[in-house]
């Protein structure tokens, strides 16, 4: 028995940080119910590429939940949804601060049609504070909260990050995180309560570093200068001769002294007293001396906490993933299949369904008459 079975959540989220919240519920055995628009349904479903009559990342995001099509803004919405809000454990929703309540579906007004609905409401910049409803993107967390500054290239113009951090790590995970506190909670007080999750405050821990080091008075952070953000040779990202790229990370002695040995790196370029800036320049002109593949023969089998930077298709295929079986689990719409999306939900509490389907709009619109 999946550890969430029987539970019920009621998603009225969109796009990604509240979907991926419910996946992971989901994925542990809640019955995930989304509410959608009619007709469009969640904006997701309208993106490139396809997977039949949904896109692709709709169908990955929401495998195994079942859709209601509801107008929000007509009179009798809120009395519709009732009988699922009187049995429901768990709300989502993501909408800016206060759309809910002119809705008629705030904390207050559900609380007093189920007391012990746990309020799970995601947003970029919280429910209060003068941001609160300034529309943004995770580009515009990711900017405001300092993390981009540190991320810099060679010109020390920031660079675009590949991941939604403020979606994913920000919001989703947290969401998750807090419904399971509150859930424990009301097992031991019988009631429920809003969350209240920032994707911009969860940002902040990612730098835990540099704000010991700026709060402290030891001195902000500055791009390309420490540690983790480019100025040792010990972290440090490497060209080879074929234009890919080592990912070095040999910060303890012991993994820097397997390191240098097998670069062959000049001795006066070891020891600790080094420039940092030579030491980094003596790396790369040993790094740049061979291949990937060269390397990572070198590497092989030797502490040194080093990597070649795989592609995302290198990355899924790789033997240790796929003796992992992270790809394992399917998902698929009416004209297709594909693999699942890992959550991060250990084995032990997944459920046994391998296949799951992503919803039809509107498919179980029949509950709002049960």
């Amino acid at each position: 028995m999946s550890p969430l079975e029987g539970l019920t959540v009621i998603d009225f989220s969109t796009l990604l940080p509240g979907p991926m919240a419910s996946l992971i519920l989901a994925e542990a055995g809640a019955t995930v119910i989304k509410i959608e628009r009619p007709q469009t349904g969640d904006d997701m479903r309208t993106y490139q590429p396809r997977l039949g009559e949904d896109s692709v990342n709709f169908v990955m995001l929401n495998r195994g939940k079942r859709s209601i099509s509801i107008d929000l803004k007509r009179p009798d919405a809120r009395e519709k949804l009732r009988p699922l809000i009187e049995r429901a454990d768990v709300l989502i929703e993501q909408f800016r601060p206060g759309v809910m309540s002119r809705l008629g579906l705030g904390y207050d007004e559900v609380r007093e049609i189920n007391s012990r609905l746990v309020y799970c409401s995601i947003s970029g910049w919280g429910q209060t504070g003068p941001k609160s409803n300034v529309a943004a993107h995770d580009l515009n967390y990711v900017a405001e909260t300092g993390m981009l500054g540190l991320c810099t290239g060679s010109d020390g113009a920031p660079v675009l990050p590949p991941m939604l951090a403020a979606d994913i790590a920000g919001g989703a995970y947290p969401a998750v995180m807090n419904i399971m506190f509150a859930l424990r909670e009301r097992d031991r007080t019988g009631h429920g309560v809003q969350l209240d999750i920032s994707m911009a405050d969860n940002l902040f821990a990612f730098n835990y570093w540099g704000l010991g080091s700026g709060l402290s008075g030891a001195g902000w952070p500055k791009p390309g200068a420490e540690l983790v953000t480019g100025g040792s040779p010990r972290y440090h990202i490497y060209r080879t001769a074929d234009g890919r790229y080592v990912a070095a990370a040999p910060l303890e002695d012991k993994f820097w002294d397997n390191f240098t040995r097998l670069i062959e790196l000049p001795a006066d370029m070891k020891d600790p007293s080094a420039v940092a800036e030579k030491a980094i320049e003596a790396v790369a002109a040993r790094i740049a001396s061979r291949t990937a593949a060269q390397w990572k023969v070198i590497f092989e089998g030797q502490d040194v906490c080093c990597s070649i930077v795989a592609t995302l298709e290198e990355a899924v295929n790789d033997p240790h993933i796929v003796a992992r079986g992270l790809f394992g689990r399917t998902v698929g719409s009416q004209d297709g299949r594909l693999p699942a999306l890992p959550v991060p939900v250990a084995p032990v509490f997944q459920s046994n369904v391998r296949h799951r389907q992503a919803p039809r709009l509107g498919a179980e619109n029949e509950l709002l008459e049960s």
